[in-house]
C-alpha cells in the first residue's frame, strides 16, 4: 500500500514492479536492438533467395514467381524441398537439434535456447519460405529475438525468470520489427508467452518491441504491410455480417487447429526428412501452376483478398487450398510461421462470404469483409483476442472497422474455444513436463491444453 493518504497503488501496478533492477532494463535494450538486428538480417536472407529463385526485387512475390515457366517454378520448389530436409536432418544429427521452442521455455519454465541454432534454423526457416514454402517468414525473427534475449540473460547471468521474461520480449520484439508492428508485437509477448498484462510486464514488452521495429527501419519499411483502398464507416450491414461472421470462423479455426495438430504430431524423423519435404514442396509446385497465390507465406494472397478483385469461386478455391498446403508443408518437417498463413486464410474466406453476403443484403463489395475475416481467424487460432485484433489493425490500418472486428473476433473466439483447446501454437508442441508451482515474474503460468 501506498503511504500517500489520497489513495492506494493501482491494481495493476504491484510492489513486484520493483524486482526489475536498473540493469534488468539495460538487458531489454540490448535484447530489443538484437530482435531488431536479427530481423534484418533474416529478411536479407529471404529477399537474396527469392532474387536468386524468381528474379524477385519489389511487389508481389507471386507475381514474380508466375512470370517464370512452370518447369522452372517446379525446379525452384523441388530444390526448396531438398535444401529444407537435407538442411533439417544435418541440424538433428550433427548440430545438436533446432535451438529450442520459446513458447515451451517460457510456458514450462524450463530448458533454454541456443543462440547458434536457433541463428541457422531461422535461416533455413526463410530459405525455405523464399523457395516457396507455405509458411511464416515471422517464425525466424521471433525465435532470433527470443535467443537474443536468453543468449543476454545467460551472459550477464539474470534470475531464471527473468531471463525468461527477456525471452518473450525477444520474441514479441522480433515479430513487431519484421511487420513493423511494436504495439501488437508487444501484446503478443504479453498474452501469448506470459498471459498478464500487469504493467511491470507491459512496459518491458512495449520497450523492446518499440526498439526493435526502431532499428529494423534501417532496412525495413516503416509502412503499413497490406495496402488498402480507404474504408468507409461502418455500416449496419458490416456489423451484422460480423456477428454472423463470427461463429463461422470460430468452425473454421477449429478445423485448421485441428489440421495443425495432425501435421505437426506426424512430423517425418531420421532419413524420412530427406524424402517428405521433397515431396511437400513438389506438390504444393504443382499446384502453383495455375494458384501462384499458394506460394510463400501469404502476404500476396491477403492482399489480393484485401484488394476485393478475387470472384467468389477462385476464393473459396484460395481459401480450401491455403491450409491444406500450410498444413502440408508443416507435416513434412519444414520450420516457419502460421501468423501469415493464418491471417490470408482468414481474408480470403472473409472476402469469399462477403460476396454471399451481398447477395442477401445487396451493396457494393468492400475490403473490410476480408478485413474482419482475417481478424476473426486469427484471433480464434492463436486464442489471443487483442494480439489478434491489434495485429491486423497495425498490419492493414483498418482503424475505421474495429468495432467489426470486435464483434467478429469475440464470437470466432468463443466458438473455436469450445470446440477445440489448442492454439496454433500450443498445437505445435509435445506435451510438456510439469512446470513448478511459482508464476513467471509478474504474473501466473499460461495453461496449455
Amino acid at each position: 500500500m501506498s503511504s500517500d493518504p489520497r489513495g492506494t497503488e493501482q491494481a495493476n501496478v504491484p510492489p513486484r514492479l520493483a524486482d526489475l533492477p536498473p540493469r534488468f532494463w539495460v538487458m531489454l535494450v540490448l535484447t530489443g536492438i538484437g530482435a531488431g538486428l536479427g530481423a534484418m538480417a533474416m529478411m536479407a536472407v529471404l529477399r537474396l533467395v527469392q532474387h536468386l529463385a524468381f528474379s524477385y526485387h519489389t511487389g508481389e512475390y507471386s507475381a514474380a514467381a508466375a512470370r517464370h515457366s512452370d518447369g522452372r517454378i517446379l525446379v525452384v520448389l523441388a530444390v526448396g524441398g531438398i535444401v529444407t530436409g537435407a538442411g533439417l536432418w544435418a541440424l538433428r544429427r550433427y548440430g545438436g537439434g533446432t535451438g529450442g521452442e520459446p513458447t515451451e521455455i517460457v510456458w514450462s519454465r524450463t530448458g533454454d535456447l541456443s543462440l547458434a541454432r536457433t541463428l541457422l534454423t531461422g535461416i533455413l526457416s526463410e530459405i525455405s519460405v523464399a523457395l516457396g514454402c507455405s509458411l511464416g517468414r515471422e517464425a525466424a525473427p521471433q525465435r532470433t529475438g527470443a535467443a537474443a534475449g536468453a543468449f543476454i540473460g545467460q551472459r550477464f547471468s539474470l534470475p531464471a525468470e527473468q531471463r525468461r521474461l527477456l525471452i518473450a520480449c525477444g520474441a514479441g520484439a522480433g515479430l513487431a520489427a519484421v511487420y513493423n508492428v511494436p504495439f501488437a508485437g508487444a501484446l503478443f509477448a504479453l498474452e501469448i508467452y506470459l498471459a498478464t498484462m500487469s504493467l511491470p510486464l507491459v512496459l518491458p514488452a512495449l520497450l523492446t518491441s518499440g526498439i526493435a521495429t526502431a532499428v529494423a527501419w534501417l532496412s525495413l519499411s516503416p509502412h503499413t504491410v497490406y495496402h488498402m483502398p480507404s474504408l468507409a464507416d461502418p455500416t449496419v450491414s458490416l456489423a451484422l455480417f460480423a456477428v454472423i461472421l463470427g461463429p463461422v470462423m470460430g468452425l473454421a479455426s477449429a478445423g485448421y487447429v485441428k489440421a495443425i495438430t495432425w501435421a505437426s504430431d506426424r512430423r517425418p524423423k531420421g532419413s524420412m526428412l530427406l524424402i517428405e519435404p521433397l515431396v511437400a514442396f513438389t506438390l504444393l509446385g504443382l499446384l502453383a501452376f495455375h494458384y501462384p497465390l499458394l506460394l510463400g507465406n501469404g502476404v500476396d494472397l491477403a492482399q489480393f483478398a484485401f484488394s476485393g478483385s478475387g470472384a467468389i469461386g477462385l476464393l473459396l478455391v484460395l481459401g480450401l487450398l491455403k491450409p491444406l498446403v500450410t498444413a502440408g508443408c508443416l507435416r513434412s518437417g519444414a520450420t516457419g510461421g502460421l501468423f501469415t498463413p493464418t491471417l490470408s486464410f482468414g481474408a480470403v474466406l472473409g472476402a469469399a462470404l462477403g460476396h454471399v453476403w451481398i447477395l442477401i443484403w445487396p451493396g457494393p463489395f468492400t475490403p473490410a469483409y476480408a478485413v474482419v475475416g482475417a481478424a476473426a481467424l486469427l484471433t480464434a487460432a492463436i486464442e489471443a483476442p487483442a494480439t489478434g485484433i491489434a495485429m491486423t489493425v497495425e498490419l492493414t490500418g483498418a482503424v475505421p472497422v474495429t468495432v467489426p472486428i470486435l464483434l467478429a473476433s469475440v464470437g470466432a473466439t468463443v466458438v473455436s474455444r469450445k470446440l477445440e483447446t489448442r492454439s496454433i501454437y500450443s498445437a505445435r508442441l509435445a506435451p510438456m513436463r510439469s512446470a513448478p508451482t511459482e508464476p513467471p515474474a509478474g504474473g501466473p503460468a499460461r495453461e496449455v491444453s
